[in-house]
């Protein structure tokens, strides 16, 4: 869903109750990500962190990381988890991307060894691969499910009155931390009170995000459904059709019985 302007997902939780802590888990899986058309990183070996209430982050062995094309920075930062971070900056050509790779050469006593890893900021790299599919906004956490399930309970999406979705086939998808997300056939939709917009989001479990705007008498509720049109293989069972904003609709029914808004970070803001 648009959850994925991911910077803002949905965290993971701690593992265990209690203070905040930090772990990291070996991953199988290749992993790139390229500037500039190089291959900056290109590892077998990496780490997958996961620190209470973030996204998890891969760490890469300096070995597989294009260091001759990293310069130290003088950025420092301290992590009261991991200790104190180092940065540098990548060159490619005419491409510079500033203090875009961190790491923690002598971290803290109870945070994994991460001392011969580093860290790269998502979005300053052109383009990440898990093997050979393209992943974006953040790694995907094998701790986060995404369910698809048909259903024939009855839906209907109210918006400033009107109401602009109803449905007795909807397909819920059920996703980790997140509300239950109904997904409606277009020809259950009142598709002429929805107006394209130019929005794009991706997704890291679903794919690319296209919006709509619903224009319902003088009432204008920007960017207030989205669709896949072509989700990633993982998660077919919602191509083509369209959910709503639970948060920002004026009313969300699911057999008859009114549905609680949740509150989340889309709530407010139009993506």
């Amino acid at each position: 869903m648009p959850e994925a302007l991911e910077d803002q997902r949905i965290k993971l939780p701690d593992r265990a109750a209690g203070a905040p802590r930090v772990w990291v888990e070996p991953t199988a899986r290749r992993v790139r990500a390229v500037l500039g058309g190089v291959a900056l990183v290109d590892s077998t070996r990496a780490l997958l962190l996961f620190e209470t209430e973030h996204l998890p982050v891969y760490y890469v062995p300096i070995a597989d990381v294009r260091m001759d094309l990293l310069t130290a920075t003088g950025r420092r930062t301290h992590c009261p988890l991991k200790g104190d971070a180092s940065y540098w900056t990548v060159t490619v050509g005419d491409r510079v991307a500033e203090n875009a790779v961190w790491g923690y050469p002598d971290p803290l006593p109870g945070c994994p060894d991460i001392s011969r890893h580093v860290a790269l900021y998502w979005n300053k790299m052109d383009a990440w691969y898990e093997e050979d599919d393209e992943v974006f906004v953040h790694p995907r956490s094998p701790y986060h499910r995404v369910d698809v399930l048909s259903s024939s309970r009855h839906v209907r999406v109210v918006v400033a009155g009107e109401t602009v979705a109803e449905t007795r086939r909807p397909r819920l998808l059920f996703e980790t931390g997140l509300p239950t997300r109904y997904y409606i056939p277009k020809a259950d939709v009142r598709m002429d009170l929805l107006e394209p917009t130019a929005t794009v989001t991706q997704c890291p479990y679903k794919g690319k995000a296209s919006y709509w705007s619903a224009r319902v008498r003088d009432a204008v509720v920007e960017d207030i459904a989205w669709s896949y049109p072509f989700p990633i293989p993982e998660c077919p069972k919602i191509e083509q059709l369209v959910a709503f904003y639970n948060e920002r609709v004026e009313a969300l029914y699911v057999d008859g019985e009114l549905q609680p808004v949740p509150q989340t970070p889309w709530s407010k803001r139009p993506r």
